[in-house]
């Protein structure tokens, strides 16, 4: 499982150049941070590693930590 002790930020201040962990609300209205990075394309966020459009609306980001092997 991914974690990091990085602070969140508010998603208007999320770059758009870099890899993002994002926090999401889901269906039942519980945050969650999804488990594979993101990044901001204008106003829309794609998956990083599929280069698919995402509908999400992420409340929170940080930079992605990638996992220890």
């Amino acid at each position: 499982m991914h974690s990091s002790s990085a602070e969140w930020l508010p998603v208007a201040s999320a770059p758009s150049d870099r890899e993002l962990e994002v926090c999401v609300l889901d269906y039942d209205g519980m945050v969650h941070a999804l488990m594979f990075p993101c990044h901001r394309d204008g106003a829309e966020w794609v998956d990083q590693a599929g280069s698919k459009h995402l509908d999400i609306q992420p409340t929170h980001w940080r930079r992605w930590m990638r996992p220890a092997n």
